[in-house]
């Protein structure tokens, strides 16, 4: 393996879907995702670009299925160049006192739980010279995203204590801040918006990976 090795997990849909595309011109795409369809539809558009991609269908609440993925990451190929993190729930919009027990356990598993499994087994992967990459949404702190905006809020706050953790030792833990954009997730919030006001995927991963490599 000659390009370097880039793990997305949530890389079937979304701004996941579209890095994943991104960096396939230079990387090598571990793409994690619990949409097999979504992933095939990755390989197919990576593979058009003459990249290469390894498919995990894996669900990342799952401590097992990430602790075997990393073990056959490091077993493959002994380390990753970068990591980014776009898998999230996004609960229905709902008053804080009529929050859905379920919607709330699926948050607190998916956007939060699974970052104490996920950053203790990818963090040896990175080593000191690997980036590993999150995504904030300011948006979570409006009314009525209790569900998704606490457990979103509560895993870039772990983010930016890993952050200041490793600024001298690495990995390297960047925040960026995507713009508002047309994917599955928005909509699910804004149902009546205007999608054509928003950015495209692909045009904000492009956007992201520019200010990454700033």
């Amino acid at each position: 393996m000659t390009r370097p090795i880039a793990l997305i997990t949530g890389a079937s849909r979304g701004l996941g879907f579209a890095l994943a595309e991104a960096l396939s011109e230079t990387h090598h795409i571990v793409a994690v995702g619990r949409t097999v369809g979504g992933l095939e539809d990755l390989d197919d558009r990576i593979k058009a670009k003459g990249g290469e991609a390894t498919l995990a269908p894996m669900d990342i609440t799952v401590p097992e299925a990430m602790a075997q993925l990393c073990r056959s990451v490091h077993d493959r190929w002994g380390s990753i160049d970068m990591w980014l993190h776009t898998a999230v729930h996004a609960a229905p919009l709902t008053p804080a006192s009529h929050i859905d027990s379920k919607d709330w356990a699926k948050s607190v598993s998916i956007n939060l739980n699974a970052m104490g499994h996920l950053v203790p087994f990818i963090a040896p992967l990175l080593g000191a010279n690997g980036t590993a990459v999150f995504f904030d949404d300011p948006q979570g702190a409006g009314k009525f995203f209790g569900s998704y905006g606490a457990t979103k809020a509560a895993q870039i706050a772990l983010a930016r204590n890993w952050q200041a953790e490793t600024a001298s030792t690495g990995p390297a833990v960047k925040i960026l801040t995507p713009a508002p954009m047309s994917t599955a997730t928005r909509a699910r919030f804004y149902p009546g918006e205007d999608r054509e006001a928003l950015a495209s995927p692909h045009d904000e991963a492009q956007r992201l990976l520019a200010e990454l490599r700033t």
